[in-house]
């Protein structure tokens, strides 16, 4: 079939390449013109025949709602956009109810997969009507891992982010137990070969993970991690689960933490621990130790 694609980064532009290695049609735009096919969202929506499906995966926010506001005066009655990116579930609602006047579906997808999407598929979790849902199809078919799993339609408009923001929600969890057992490891004099300790559990453990190959793939690059600084952005997402389940009253303590450990990472200096110290130091006389 015939798609058309708003957004040619790392993924977006992998995400070309598969669908046409499946045969399908894609015609992509992005600012940069050195990627593009075309030049603009006119252009892209010219070279489509009805029923149009237009793929958006650019930054959450403001890019996606120009995008969105953009296409909704290009696109045309029966036409679908599918929201790619890491967009909130709450302002697919709003997109989907924004093109529904005009006659134009909506479908939000969560994507996971980062550079090795190309290579071995995307795992897609996608919210919207079965109607909007089978004129894309063909694509998440040709975007999906080879296999009976790694796409599911997971309800309707937001679920599709929703399931996505949660996904990355427990990533950040694995990512946080994984490193924090590498340092104890690494503290010890007892262990002479903490990668090879990683490297051993990548068979018959029950913690065996793709985190953990890549884990693995981290310190065959660089052993002791010397040439990294302990500094981890978050995407937003993490913050989001969080955000979700005091709504919905959902415990959610470890995402929770390590979210809070990402924060940590970022103060070279922790004012809180100042306090504790110097709270330490008036009620027992502990030492402090000053700049």
């Amino acid at each position: 079939m015939e798609l058309g694609l708003v957004g040619l980064g790392k993924m977006g532009g992998n995400m070309r390449e598969r669908l046409r290695r499946a045969g399908h049609t894609v015609v992509g735009y992005d600012r940069n013109p050195d990627l593009a096919d075309v030049h603009s969202l006119r252009e892209l929506v010219d070279k489509l025949s009805g029923p149009r499906v237009v793929w958006v995966m650019v930054p959450a926010g403001a890019a996606t709602q120009s995008t969105v506001d953009e296409l909704a005066e290009l696109l045309e009655p029966g036409d679908v956009v599918v929201d790619g990116g890491n967009s909130r579930w709450t302002d697919d609602e709003k997109h989907a109810a924004e093109l529904a006047a005009k006659g134009i579906g909506f479908v939000d997808c969560g994507v996971s997969g980062g550079v090795w999407g190309l290579e071995n598929g995307y795992a897609l979790m996608y919210g919207g009507s079965k109607e909007d849902v089978a004129k894309v199809q063909p694509i998440f078919d040709a975007l999906k891992p080879e296999g009976d799993f790694g796409s599911v339609h997971a309800g309707k408009v937001g679920a599709g982010h929703f399931a996505k923001m949660v996904h990355n929600g427990i990533e950040y969890a694995m990512m946080q137990a994984y490193a924090e057992g590498w340092e104890l490891l690494e503290k010890v004099d007892s262990v002479t070969d903490v990668r090879e300790v990683f490297r051993s559990w990548q068979e018959g453990t029950v913690i065996r993970s793709w985190l953990l190959d890549l884990a693995v793939n981290a310190l065959d690059e660089d052993e002791h991690l010397d040439e990294l600084r302990g500094y981890a952005q978050d995407s937003g997402e993490g913050r989001w689960t969080v955000e979700a389940a005091i709504d919905n009253a959902v415990p959610l303590p470890a995402i929770t933490a390590s979210l809070f450990a990402r924060f940590a990472s970022r103060q070279e200096d922790s004012p809180q621990m100042k306090m504790i110290a110097a709270l330490r130091n008036q009620f027992g006389g502990h030492a402090v130790e000053k700049k």
